[in-house]
């Protein structure tokens, strides 16, 4: 492989890139490794290989899996990831977006990812409304029942999906809360003919929130949530046009990668 072989252009091929390197390759897979899948796709002898997934492992950034055989990324790697968007979001372009949409709203909204079995918020806005649902940057939902999470689970395959919600029980958070597989299916089959993702009280008694998919990525949703008294399903429904809008416009500052506030035309 190319990527482990080219010499670094500040450092030359050290241990330390090699090992990044690596990391790098299997941090971009959507499936676990093995040592012998990354021999045959890497061409490197296999005692080299097995040494650095150990220590990749004792660092916490790779999990060897219950089989012994197989690796996926580790919490620390997943931490350090997150991290990164959080700050590289928080004062910059995004948080642009996500503040005119506030403005043009009136209510919370936030930019959400997949974080293994989980929502993170890598941003958010809170409305100036006295009564709402306060939830920080980096604050973690359940994937199966918030209208970001059905979003990201929508766009994967079924195997993957049922791979990701079969290992836990799935947790009824309120009476409107949907934990049969089923029934998630018919709800997926729903999203991705709409191309939109409703938690109405799913979650919290008394709060709805409907997601977008930024275009181009499909592991990162636009929301905006409210109480029921102010945001009901129907309501909600209105705001797509908006949050379409700033997806879009999200969209465009992740392809050029810049930092300077961007608005969203109204």
């Amino acid at each position: 492989m190319e990527l482990l072989r080219e010499p670094d252009p500040i450092n030359g091929d050290t241990p330390t890139m090699r090992l990044f390197s690596l990391l790098e390759l299997i941090a971009a897979k959507d499936q676990l490794v093995s040592l012998q899948g990354l021999v045959e796709e890497t061409g490197l002898p296999k005692p080299t290989l097995h040494r650095m997934l150990q220590q990749l492992e004792g660092a916490g950034l790779l999990v060897r899996q219950a089989d012994g055989r197989h690796y996926g990324t580790g919490h620390r790697l997943r931490r350090l990831a997150e991290n990164l968007l959080l700050n590289a979001t928080h004062h910059g372009a995004r948080h642009a977006v996500l503040r005119h949409l506030v403005d043009e709203l009136g209510e919370s909204c936030n930019v959400t990812t997949l974080s293994g079995n989980e929502i993170v918020y890598l941003d958010r806005v809170e409305t100036p409304e006295p009564l709402r649902f306060y939830l920080r940057p980096g604050s973690r939902v359940p994937i199966h029942c918030s209208a970001s999470g059905k979003m990201i689970l929508a766009q994967m395959s079924p195997s993957q999906r049922r791979k990701l919600l079969a290992h836990a029980p799935l947790k009824q958070y309120t009476n409107k809360t949907l934990t049969d597989l089923d029934a998630l299916e018919a709800e997926f089959t729903r999203i991705r003919r709409d191309g939109f993702a409703l938690d109405d009280e799913e979650f919290l008694p008394g709060l709805v929130c409907v997601a977008v998919l930024v275009p181009g990525r499909a592991n990162l949703c636009v929301a905006v949530q409210a109480p029921v008294m102010r945001l009901t399903p129907d309501k909600a429904l209105q705001t797509l046009p908006a949050l379409q809008r700033a997806a879009e416009a999200i969209s465009r500052v992740d392809a050029e990668g810049g930092s300077e506030p961007e608005s969203v035309p109204s």
